[in-house]
């Protein structure tokens, strides 16, 4: 049995709207925008202003014992406790994470990714906030630096 051709016509116009916006995006002079399927693409949008912040705590050495204290009260429950990943939060030793300025990182922690579940942060004083970002910063990458979780943290 066939198909009338008002459906196939249907499926046809269907095929093309969902494939018209990809095809349009790469005929156009403009960048591509960040992975969006990437764990870490909530890093990417961090504004220039933000992500050119220094860490005033950077060369602080007892911030990331602090740093290391608050992660262990506030994110190993979803990162991991040696911050690898976890069920529900990517592995912080990834190369996106550990190439991100700490400026991104301040902001990501400030405005958190509420929609895939990670809480903002804004209501922890500023310090302990770049006490935090010295700790990520301070972990290094490891061999597996893929993210684990589905959900950017």
């Amino acid at each position: 049995m066939t198909q009338p051709a008002s459906t196939l016509a249907a499926l046809t116009l269907l095929l093309a709207s969902l494939l018209l916006p990809a095809t349009s995006a790469a005929q156009t002079d403009q960048p591509s925008p960040p992975n969006n399927n990437s764990v870490y693409a909530e890093l990417a949008k961090s504004p220039k202003k933000a992500a050119t912040r220094r860490n005033p705590l950077a060369d602080d050495p007892d911030a990331v014992a602090a740093g290391s204290k608050l992660f262990a009260q506030h994110c190993a429950e979803c990162h991991g406790e040696a911050a690898d990943g976890g069920k529900k939060g990517p592995s912080l030793r990834a190369s996106e994470v550990q190439e991100a300025t700490p400026g991104a990182l301040f902001w990501l922690l400030t405005n958190g990714v509420v929609r895939k579940g990670m809480p903002v942060w804004s209501k922890l004083p500023d310090a302990q906030r770049w006490q935090l970002v010295t700790y990520i910063k301070s972990l290094g990458g490891t061999a597996n630096q893929s993210g684990s979780a589905a959900s950017p943290q």
